[in-house]
């Protein structure tokens, strides 16, 4: 009996008029932000790719210079693009994507498009993610808002119980067949996003694979969602009108309202300082230092060397005495740099979780979060990108500072050689697998299920309760 209800209200949904300029139009939308995403995610590899031997090349062919003037000289650090990146955009063009390494200081990351953009621009975005995260549910609810209500309405819904169908059958049915409609729009989507992950990854295609997989999945309980509210409220609707009143309003709560009331209650919960301000904490405290902080003096630094060897000149030492002052002042910033951008980082993730937590309120916020943490453009794998660059920095200048150390005297002049620059090895990055992904976003995966849990209860009741004249 299903599988006739199914059938039926799948002919009824492809015949209509309205279903196949709507979901024309979201398919193109859907499709061409597919296409658009994936042309500018392989011209950034190819970019990418181009800065980052440009960037050795420059280091490599230096010439002979000073370890610490080379260290001053400096690095920059790529944040490599995943495949799903062409999906969802996510934080990456407001945080940017590549950053200069160099001593003494932790910068602040460039190659930000949202910092160019007008307001117009960054609104208009268009992302496969915005396509699927509001107008799929848009179109679901188009689709069956009138699904029971209209039946009740033109007096059909009593002659199919009267057949002996269940109510549950009869909405079973109806959900199926709004959802095989449904397939006809996202299926070939599907595949052709499949395709571009396969040909547009930069590395084996397997993790990439997996990781839309489970994107795939969240997308269709985020959709299955939409289906049993819109079921729910059509079953409960006194008429279609209603109906389609009260879920349109749904819509604009969950896509619009919800997120914006989410960062302003997140940012007002836990504030974060503005650029300006930040700077101008970190350059006092550089210059002024902070409790439990000692900043190293050069005079105690030679000191204690010669003490340590032994020694009344600082002539004799084996050891440059100005490479280890060099370090030690690079530990004294590390700490600096630690506490500040360690507890603004904190505060990120902080806002974040007031975000997952309002997800109770809307399933966007959790499918948001999902979606970006599944693509690799959340703040979390940001912040994972931001740490190993700056692990590599702090090496970079101890090995450089190691090299004036060791290899010269105090008041020398010292030049290492030009086949030096090589020996120290270039920046590489690993993204965190996926697990390491959703064991992060627990909390959006329970919310988005408690959403999928409640639709269906809510569906469940509605339909059993529904009047049917």
């Amino acid at each position: 009996m299903i599988r006739h209800i199914v059938r039926k209200e799948f002919m009824d949904v492809v015949r209509d008029g309205r279903f196949r300029w709507c979901a024309a139009l979201v398919g193109a939308l859907l499709l061409v932000s597919l296409g658009t995403g994936w042309v500018q995610s392989r011209n950034a590899q190819k970019e990418l790719a181009a800065a980052q031997a440009t960037a050795r090349d420059h280091w490599e062919s230096q010439g002979e210079k000073n370890p610490h003037s080379a260290a001053h000289y400096g690095v920059y650090a790529f944040k490599p693009r995943l495949a799903l990146s062409f999906v969802d955009e996510g934080v990456d063009p407001y945080t940017g994507t590549s950053v200069f390494l160099e001593a003494h200081r932790q910068n602040d990351f460039l190659l930000r498009p949202a910092q160019d953009a007008t307001p117009a621009q960054r609104i208009g975005a268009l992302t496969a993610a915005q396509v699927l995260q509001h107008l799929v549910p848009l179109l679901i609810i188009l689709l069956t808002f009138g699904a029971l209500a209209g039946e009740r309405e033109r007096g059909t819904l009593r002659q199919l119980l009267a057949t002996g169908i269940g109510r549950l059958e009869l909405a079973m049915g109806k959900a199926l067949g709004v959802a095989a409609a449904l397939a006809l729009l996202l299926v070939p989507a599907a595949v052709v996003g499949a395709a571009a992950i396969v040909v547009g990854s930069p590395g084996p295609a397997t993790s990439p694979l997996v990781r839309g997989a489970v994107l795939a999945g969240i997308y269709l309980a985020y959709f299955a969602t939409f289906i049993g509210l819109s079921l729910a409220v059509s079953a409960r609707a006194p008429s279609a009108r209603t109906a389609l009143v009260v879920l349109l309003a749904v819509w604009v709560v969950n896509g619009l309202v919800a997120p914006r009331v989410a960062v302003d209650f997140s940012k007002w919960l836990y504030p974060t300082p503005s650029a300006v301000e930040f700077a101008h904490n970190l350059e006092q405290e550089m210059a002024d230092g902070v409790e439990g902080v000692d900043r190293p003096d050069r005079a105690a630094v030679t000191q204690n060397l010669l003490a340590q060897y032994n020694l009344e000149n600082v002539e004799d030492l084996p050891i440059n005495a100005i490479g280890v002052f060099l370090q030690e002042s690079e530990k004294f910033g590390n700490q600096i740099f630690d506490r500040n951008y360690g507890a603004l980082w904190d505060t990120f993730e902080r806002q974040g979780y007031v975000h997952e937590a309002l997800a109770v309120t809307a399933p966007l916020l959790a499918v948001r979060t999902l979606s970006m943490g599944l693509a690799g453009t959340d703040v979390e794998q940001h912040r994972h990108f931001a740490i190993a660059a700056e692990e590599y920095r702090r090496d970079l200048v101890e090995r450089l500072n190691g090299d004036l150390t060791e290899n010269s005297r105090t008041g020398e002049v010292y030049l290492a050689t030009a086949d030096f620059w090589s020996q120290m090895p270039p920046f590489r990055y690993d993204a965190p697998e996926v697990s390491w992904v959703l064991k992060n976003r627990v909390l959006s995966l329970l919310m988005l299920g408690l959403w999928l849990a409640a639709a269906f209860v809510a569906a469940t009741y509605a339909v059993r309760r529904a009047e049917v004249a």
